[in-house]
């Protein structure tokens, strides 16, 4: 690859919903890799795309909910794995689940997933990502029928049909998240997860007996009634992408609409809830 590119490093806080909504944003505009640093996000853009007013409608950077700056670099020749590498180390959830890039060499956990993280979170190293599948280990999921919204990788979709659960739909509103989890499904060999590119409205006349729904507070609290009403009688709801001071409007809004709590994970301020029907 010969093409000069641009890297935009942006430190963003707050981070974590900052860096989803501008790399949301920026996968407008010709952009095409992402990655993840400690205070926020590298993106890049080539050259040859670029213009002075590339960055001009970007909702996010005039929002004073986020506090966002940027410096850009010149870059020649990007090895987009040599990039991810240094940036993704492969992960162990609790002994029992490895989650590696292709380059990073398989281990001799019960359960590998391979995941080419690209322009999609949900390589595992987010608190939220870790918490659900903690969740998933614990629970017995042969043969449930799975929603995974919000999915990015598919990462947790992928996890739920390695323990068995069938068949699994796997939704998310980013064209590069579905592209991605296409990927990674094939990559992971599965063969009962359909990738929907969409919103909740998707979910019209479906049922789970699981629902995975890892997104942020905000959508989650708008989308509950929509998960409930899909929700089949003692399905299993696992949320997270929330923090701890945001439990009472979750649980609040889970509890008045029939749900039971049952468990909770924390990591870090992130937390992860457990609620059957």
């Amino acid at each position: 690859m010969s093409n000069i590119y641009l890297g935009y490093n942006f430190t963003i806080e707050p981070k974590e919903l900052g860096s989803e909504i501008l790399i949301a944003e920026l996968g407008e505009k010709p952009f095409e890799s992402f990655i993840e640093t400690d205070l926020g996000i590298v993106a890049y853009i080539q050259k040859e795309l670029w213009n002075e007013a590339v960055l001009e409608d970007i909702y996010i950077l005039t929002s004073p909910e986020f506090t966002i700056t940027y410096k850009i670099e010149e870059i020649d020749q990007v090895n987009w794995n040599e990039e991810w590498e240094k940036n993704f180390e492969p992960i162990d959830v609790d002994g029992k689940c490895h989650v590696r890039a292709p380059f990073h060499p398989k281990t001799d956990a019960a359960i590998d997933i391979i995941i080419e993280p690209k322009m999609s979170f949900g390589t595992g190293h987010h608190e939220t990502t870790h918490m659900m599948i903690q969740h998933l280990l614990e629970i017995d999921v042969v043969g449930m029928k799975t929603l995974d919204m919000g999915c990015g990788t598919a990462i947790l979709a992928i996890l739920a049909e390695m323990k068995g659960a069938q068949p699994i739909d796997a939704i998310d509103i980013d064209n590069w998240c579905y592209l991605n989890s296409i990927e990674n499904t094939e990559r992971n060999h599965c063969h009962q997860i359909t990738v929907y590119e969409g919103d909740a409205a998707l979910l019209k006349d479906k049922h789970y007996d699981l629902i995975i729904a890892n997104i942020n507070r905000n959508i989650l609290l708008n989308d509950m009634q929509t998960y409930v009403d899909c929700l089949n009688k003692c399905g299993t709801l696992l949320l997270s992408g929330f923090y701890n001071e945001d439990i009472s409007f979750i649980d609040a809004c889970c509890t008045d609409k029939g749900l039971t709590y049952v468990k909770k994970f924390e990591r870090n301020n992130w937390v992860s809830l457990k609620y059957v029907n």
